[in-house]
């Protein structure tokens, strides 16, 4: 695995892997988000800030993008603050695919989390996206069902 540094408040550069990787994901048939989707317009909220907009970079290059919430009521309510981060988005720019480079930034965020008492990383993804669901489970995420796939790993 290779040490990431999280990098915060990147909104274009996150958003410019995002669509990077999107556009890779539709060539290949994946049922991806659209670049109009992909703006800030359209992905800054009340509960998605600027800040939350994160890139991870090994030896100062960009190789993955992703928004990391405190809180996240859409899809899992309201929670005790502190309890859980909520992944969103986590892409890996193509040129470093199979480098273990999403196991290697959830476990910056880990990290990140016992530092600061977080228990729980959580993220949720379609009941169809079978490949993006492989990769959360190879990379420690357990997973609950309802209408969406939820994912958690317990930090402590």
């Amino acid at each position: 695995m290779e040490n990431i540094e999280i990098c915060y408040n990147k909104v274009q550069e996150a958003i410019s892997v995002m669509k990077e990787v999107a556009e890779w994901g539709r060539n290949k048939g994946f049922n991806i988000w659209l670049d109009e989707w992909l703006t800030p317009e359209e992905l800054i909220t009340e509960e998605t800030k600027p800040q939350n907009f994160c890139i991870g970079k090994i030896n100062n290059r960009t190789v993955c993008a992703f928004i990391l919430q405190n809180s996240d009521v859409t899809y899992w309510g309201n929670r005790l603050s502190n309890e859980a981060v909520y992944l969103h988005k986590l892409c890996v720019k193509r040129e470093f695919a199979h480098r273990e480079i999403a196991k290697s930034i959830v476990e910056a965020i880990r990290t990140e989390c016992r530092n600061n008492g977080v228990k729980y990383i959580r993220l949720d993804t379609g009941l169809d996206e079978k490949v993006v669901r492989k990769i959360y489970l190879r990379i420690g995420f357990k997973l609950g069902t309802a209408r969406i796939f939820y994912f958690s790993i317990n930090i402590l």
